[in-house]
């Protein structure tokens, strides 16, 4: 079978909780974020996936995604990788949607970027890479990251223009799943958070 990739999205944050773009800035986990990765790693290591023995790993290094993948259980198999880090806001960082839109009305982050950050075009080849990674060995992978990198990677999957992740919401501590369908990327499982819901 073709490679797939899961993606689990760090656990809550303060910053993640008050909408807060939180790009490079290390915000540690919420009890509720570290609780959240805790059941997702119980989730991962029960029968149906079974510790997902034989996937490599790989995490972000900002502390929110190396937590989450540590209380997971998957710390020691996990290799960190800068290009896993969340989106760079540049300007907007720490920043809320309204809080934009107060000085730029009608603006999109997935139309518009943000400025003195990282460009779309740059987000999309972290993404490509990412892809590229995953779809590079006859082995399945894990990764833990952020919100926008992880939808990010999402929309290349599939083949679709970075800009397609605007329709993708993702929870914290989701799980999810990018792999195949009739022999063309698809989106296996999206957005789950029945982990957090046992």
């Amino acid at each position: 079978m073709a490679p797939r990739i899961l993606l689990a999205r760090h656990g809550q944050t303060e910053w993640s909780l008050l909408g807060r773009h939180t790009g490079r800035t290390d915000i540690p986990l919420l009890d509720e974020g570290r609780q959240g990765a805790e059941l997702l790693g119980k989730r991962l290591h029960r029968a149906r996936w079974a510790g997902l023995e034989g996937y490599e790993i790989r995490t972000s290094p900002l502390s929110r995604a190396r937590e989450t993948c540590d209380l997971a259980g998957f710390g020691a198999r996990a290799e960190e990788w800068d290009t896993l880090m969340e989106w760079d806001y540049g300007a907007y960082e720490g920043m809320t949607p309204a809080e934009i839109h107060a000085v730029r009305p009608g603006w999109l982050i997935w139309r518009d970027g943000v400025p003195e950050g990282e460009t779309l075009a740059q987000l999309s080849a972290r993404a490509d890479e990412v892809v590229e990674w995953a779809r590079s060995a006859d082995r399945d992978v894990l990764v833990f990251a952020h919100g926008h990198i992880l939808r990010s990677i999402a929309a290349r999957w599939l083949g679709e223009d970075v800009s397609f992740a605007a329709r993708v919401r993702l929870d914290p501590t989701s799980l999810s799943a990018l792999g195949w369908a009739y022999g063309a990327p698809a989106i296996e499982r999206w957005n789950d958070t029945g982990h957090l819901e046992a």
